[in-house]
């Protein structure tokens, strides 16, 4: 947990430092278009301090309420940063709405550009750390804020790229024509990081680590003259978890096939390091149930 707790602090702080730079930015040059990255930037650290609070919630253990533990509040984190972000670009569509409505009124340029483009390049390498880290730890809470570390990182790009072409045409009307086109690519991150909040949630399946443990499953059986069946697998958060049923043949004792379950589930469970729990049912070929009550329509 340390090295996510270190992540989650570091996107804070980040995030303070920017929106109030950002801000400044946004009043003394009047653009819309800085106005969208600073918005975001509010969003971000809301969302922030709602993914410390996750963090922390998820890794509790266990307890009489909750036997698998707390750790599914990390999909729920992704779904609210999602929420926050896509009302963000509502907000920043609203913003550049005005401006079209009510005229362009820019100044000191040159400040709002630097400015941008220094926390633009702050946020990508704060956005591919945090994503590295999420991916390595498994951590959907991680990777959500990395990813919208990184749409922070966009938002900035249009922005440059508004504020530059400005200052060679010298027409106003880049400003808001960015800041919607920037709005439009927040909109998008934040619908996926919902998706993939629910995804989650409905404990959808992940074919990539699904094949893998098939595969290796088919092997250790094939080797030990046994086979499997019922398998099925989630994600809760934090931990994998994967279940089958294994099949002995008549007459094995139970201390011989549980011997060779234990070594099938520890190498089904590297498959999803660095937390993954293995759980399986050992039956006898001539009591071998294929379909779970449970499972039929």
């Amino acid at each position: 947990m340390s090295g996510q707790k270190n992540a989650i602090n570091l996107s804070l702080a980040v995030a303070v430092i920017l929106l109030a730079a950002k801000t400044f930015a946004s009043v003394i040059t009047g653009s819309s278009s800085i106005y969208s990255d600073a918005a975001e930037s509010v969003v971000h650290v809301f969302a922030v301090l709602f993914a410390f609070w996750a963090l922390r919630f998820s890794h509790k253990p266990a307890d009489k309420d909750h036997h698998y533990g707390h750790d599914k509040i990390s999909f729920i984190s992704a779904g609210f940063e999602g929420a926050m972000i896509s009302s963000a670009a509502a907000l920043i569509l609203y913003e550049a709405g005005k401006q079209f409505v009510h005229g362009v009124e820019l100044d000191h340029l040159n400040v709002g550009l630097w400015i941008t483009g220094a926390a633009a390049s702050v946020n990508l390498m704060l956005g591919l750390t945090l994503i590295r880290i999420g991916r390595s730890s498994g951590s959907p809470l991680i990777l959500a804020n990395g990813k919208h570390v990184l749409t922070d990182v966009w938002t900035s790009g249009a922005v440059i790229c508004a504020l530059v072409l400005i200052q060679i045409t010298e027409w106003l009307w880049w400003d808001p024509i960015f800041a919607v086109i920037a709005a439009f690519n927040i909109l998008r991150v934040g619908i996926g990081l919902i998706k993939d909040s629910f995804s989650g949630l409905l404990d959808e399946a992940d074919p990539v680590l699904e094949n893998s443990a098939r595969e290796m499953l088919n092997k250790l059986t094939a080797d030990r003259g046994l086979s499997y069946h019922n398998f099925r697998h989630r994600h809760s958060g934090r931990s994998h978890w994967i279940e089958f049923h294994l099949v002995f043949p008549n007459g094995m004792t139970v201390e011989t096939a549980h011997h060779q379950a234990t070594e099938i589930e520890a190498a089904v469970a590297k498959l999803g390091e660095p937390d993954c729990r293995v759980i399986t049912h050992l039956e006898p070929q001539s009591s071998e149930e294929r379909i779970e009550h449970w499972e039929r329509p």
